[in-house]
């Protein structure tokens, strides 16, 4: 029996937080067994209760994806993160990753929809060759990174190649655009 993911991380239905909710989203620079993803949840969840900002309690949920995605989501309705309390949450994913021997700051490690609905991942010379040898097309789901709230993860967390900021970083043109 083959494991199917949804391509939608859950927090994007998570009702009981405001749409303009702050995400962030981190790229692992490995796929996580799932035993791996299992504690890092734990962990994420663990932090998410005790995360403060100027010492109220911030509305926070975690999620690690495919088991290669961490999002971080904030609402912001009743207390804000500030800076302070964002630099907590990098230096607790520094740690977390530094424990696990897991990158969660892979910026350079890109996502989409291959043709049997699971993600792919490549570097971006990779990407360039992936669009180049016509693998990703115009219309292939690119995974946005660069979403900032919970809407825009509901809204524009999959978009086409021809529409995405992938396409600076493959440096081409995908056939069809």
């Amino acid at each position: 029996m083959t494991t199917t993911y949804d391509l939608t991380p859950h927090l994007a239905q998570r009702t009981e937080f405001s749409p303009d909710s702050r995400l962030w989203v981190y790229v692992c620079d490995r796929e996580l067994t799932e035993v791996e993803s299992n504690v890092i949840q734990q962990e994420l969840d663990l932090f998410c209760r005790q995360w403060t900002a100027h010492n109220l309690a911030l509305k926070a949920a975690a999620e690690v994806f495919y088991q290669q995605f961490i999002f971080l989501m904030v609402d912001e309705t009743s207390a804000g993160a500030s800076g302070c309390s964002i630099d907590k949450s990098v230096h607790f994913l520094e740690q977390l990753g530094a424990r696990m021997h897991v990158d969660f700051f892979e910026r350079k490690r890109f996502a989409w929809v291959g043709e049997d609905d699971v993600f792919q991942f490549s570097t971006a010379p990779e990407l360039a060759v992936q669009v180049q040898n016509q693998a990703i097309q115009a219309t292939t789901r690119m995974a946005n990174t660069l979403v900032q709230t919970k809407q825009d993860l509901a809204d524009k967390w999959l978009v086409p190649f021809q529409q995405s900021w992938h396409r600076r970083i493959a440096g081409i043109k995908a056939k069809g655009v």
